[in-house]
C-alpha cells in the first residue's frame, strides 16, 4: 500500500494528471488563459475529485462490478451538479466564465480513472488524499499555465480576481509590466505552445533526478578499505 507521502508527490508532481499523464487536456487548454480562470476551475474540479473519492470508497463493498461504471457516473454527476449550483449561487461571475465546462466535469477522465484505479481499492482515508493530491496536482497545472498565458499575454497576473473569486482575492491583481504582450499567448495556440514548452520542461527535470540520486549515492557511499598484505 501506497504510503501518504508518495501518494500525495505522486498526485502533486511525480504522476502529475497534465504532465505526466497527459490527461484532462480539453479544460486544460481551453480555460487557462488566465490564471484565476485555472484556479477556479482547478478547485471546482479538486473539490467533485475528493469528495466522488470518498464516496467510491465508502461505497465499494456495495457497488458490484457489473455496474461499477454507471454507479461511479452517478455519483460524479451528482457532486458536479452540487458544485455548478454553488458556483453559481455564490461564485456567479467565475461561474459565467467557465460556463460549460463546470457540467463538463462529469466526462473528465482524471475523475473517473481515480475512483477506478484507486478509490474502490483503498479506505476512504487513502482515497480522500489521493483526490486531495491529484486534484492539487491539477490545479496547479491548470493555474501555472494560466498565469504564463496572462503574463505573456496580456502583462496581468490573476486579473479580475476580485470579481472571479470574490473581494477577497483583489489582493492578487498584478501588473507585471505596462502595455499588453503577444496576442498569440491568449489564443488557443498559445495554449498549445506552453502545454508543450511545460510537458517538455518536466520530462527535462525528470530525466536529471536519477543521474542526480546516483551521485548523491555514490558520495555517502563508504570507500573500500584496502586489504592486508
Amino acid at each position: 500500500m501506497s504510503s501518504s507521502r508518495d501518494i500525495l508527490v505522486d498526485g502533486v508532481w511525480r504522476n502529475n494528471v497534465v504532465f505526466s499523464q497527459m490527461l484532462s487536456l480539453c479544460p486544460t487548454l481551453a480555460v487557462t488563459s488566465a490564471a484565476t480562470q485555472g484556479l477556479g476551475m482547478g478547485m471546482a474540479t479538486m473539490a467533485v475529485l475528493i469528495a466522488s473519492n470518498m464516496l467510491v470508497a465508502l461505497l465499494r463493498g456495495l457497488i458490484t462490478d457489473e455496474v461499477r461504471i454507471p454507479a461511479f457516473v452517478l455519483i460524479i454527476a451528482t457532486l458536479v451538479t452540487i458544485v455548478d449550483l454553488a458556483m453559481n449561487a455564490w461564485l456567479h461571475e467565475l461561474h459565467k466564465v467557465l460556463g460549460l465546462f463546470i457540467p463538463l466535469i462529469v466526462v473528465n477522465c482524471l475523475i473517473l480513472g481515480r475512483a477506478e484505479s484507486f478509490a474502490c481499492k483503498n479506505s476512504v482515508a487513502l482515497s480522500a488524499l489521493d483526490g486531495l493530491a491529484m486534484g492539487a496536482g491539477f490545479t496547479l497545472a491548470l493555474t501555472l499555465m494560466g498565469a504564463l498565458r496572462e503574463i505573456g499575454g496580456s502583462g496581468t497576473l490573476f486579473s479580475g480576481a476580485s470579481t472571479l473569486l470574490g473581494p477577497a482575492m483583489g489582493a492578487l491583481e498584478i501588473r507585471v509590466y505596462p502595455g499588453a504582450g503577444a496576442l498569440v499567448m491568449i489564443l488557443p495556440a498559445g495554449g498549445f505552445i506552453v502545454l508543450g514548452l511545460m510537458i517538455a520542461a518536466k520530462r527535462a527535470m525528470d530525466a536529471r533526478q536519477p543521474s542526480q540520486r546516483v551521485q548523491e549515492a555514490s558520495c555517502h557511499s563508504p570507500k573500500p578499505v584496502a586489504a592486508a598484505s
